[in-house]
């Protein structure tokens, strides 16, 4: 009879903080990782993104095309392209040190926290940080390095789908413009049987093509981050 190998799993009482350390930074990586989507989500340019490709889903018309998935790979892909000098300042700037042993976490998290408030700041509206200091009554940062992670990133959050609904204002409006066009003939011409978006949707995808729509809408939602 081949043995079978026996895992045997024991816990023994930390000597000294050295080995209560490595326990807590490993606790710590598992913690960021499982919020690694609300990270996704609230910090970069993902929410901005993904509203705008499911506004121009809607105004299409084709409700099931393209898919929600492809939507949503289309917007990670891009929020990788926008983020990713982000990601390389904050290698250079913290991780690559604090792995060099250069640096302690709490210098590497005030690196990182720099890195974040250099892209944050400038897409969040003043009007929208303001709102947040005045809710918890905390005085108003100086500088922009000044301004606090935890209230910094809801009024990034706000501020984000403020401008995403205002871009997708913009693209609703050519193809609500088809739509009534196209219901305005069939009246006339006494087809009011005829569903409007039968002849609406074929014009809308045809548009959207000529104009090469989906470069044209990457190309603007990378640029809308400069």
């Amino acid at each position: 009879m081949p043995t079978v190998p026996q895992l045997t799993v024991s816990f023994a009482e930390a000597q000294g903080p050295e080995q209560i350390v490595p326990a807590l930074k490993i606790l710590l990586l598992l913690t960021v990782l499982s919020i690694a989507p609300a990270i996704l989500i609230s910090m970069t340019a993902f929410t901005r993104i993904v509203i705008v490709l499911s506004f121009v889903r809607q105004a299409i018309g084709a409700e099931i095309v393209p898919p929600m998935q492809v939507v949503m790979a289309l917007s990670f892909l891009l929020t990788c392209v926008v983020m990713a000098p982000v990601a390389h300042k904050l290698d250079a700037r913290a991780f690559e040190p604090y792995t060099s042993k250069q640096m302690d976490e709490k210098q590497a998290f005030t690196e990182a926290s720099e890195v974040m408030q250099d892209f944050l700041v400038p897409q969040t509206r003043e009007a929208d940080l303001k709102l947040f200091y005045e809710i918890t009554k905390s005085p108003l940062p100086k500088t922009a390095h000044d301004v606090s992670l935890h209230l910094l990133v809801p009024a990034f959050m706000i501020s984000e789908l403020r401008t995403a609904f205002e871009m997708g204002f913009l693209i609703f409006l050519p193809f609500v413009l088809i739509d009534l066009i196209v219901a305005s003939i069939l009246t006339a011409m006494g087809m009011v049987m005829l569903p409007p978006t039968m002849l609406a949707t074929p014009l809308k995808l045809l548009l959207f093509v000529v104009v090469d729509g989906w470069s044209l809408l990457s190309r603007s939602l990378v640029a809308s981050f400069g």
